[in-house]
């Protein structure tokens, strides 16, 4: 009976201030396809490999009151969500280089870590931290452990 139990992992739901002009901005800035964007524009999705990248907005009588507020941190704190939204690409230079053309917020440009992966990192128009890294290379993961 236990294997009833065991989750697929469906989707990571970001909070934004407008879901449309959210969904707009990944898929220009990110280069993600938009699975849906519902006509109330309270719920949005986008195709990001096997899970789901949902947006919805931050204040909503069906879950403010169950779950509580969202809370963002300001813009002139010096502090950050406590998640970030992490997208792989073969090319991590091009892909900052778009995201940044297309709105997003420079944080720190792609360099290579020394896990063996090139990193850069961006602010998205809600001000989440965004990571744009490429693959980690075979020869490097023991390093990680």
């Amino acid at each position: 009976m236990a294997s009833n139990l065991t989750p697929t992992f469906a989707y990571t739901v970001v909070y934004v201030k407008d879901v449309a002009k959210s969904v707009a901005f990944y898929a220009k800035a990110f280069g993600t396809n938009v699975r849906r964007l519902d006509q109330s524009h309270r719920w949005g999705e986008l195709e990001s490999g096997q899970t789901t990248l949902a947006f919805t907005p931050l204040h909503q009588h069906e879950t403010d009151d169950l779950t509580g507020e969202v809370e963002i941190p300001s813009s002139s704190s010096n502090k950050r969500n406590p998640v970030e939204v992490c997208f792989d690409y073969a090319d991590v230079d091009a892909a900052f280089k778009r995201a940044v053309e297309n709105g997003a917020v420079a944080v720190s440009e792609p360099e290579d870590k020394q896990w063996g992966q090139k990193v850069g990192y961006v602010r998205d128009i809600d001000g989440l931290v965004v990571r744009l890294g490429g693959t980690v290379h075979e020869k490097n993961k023991a390093h990680q452990q």
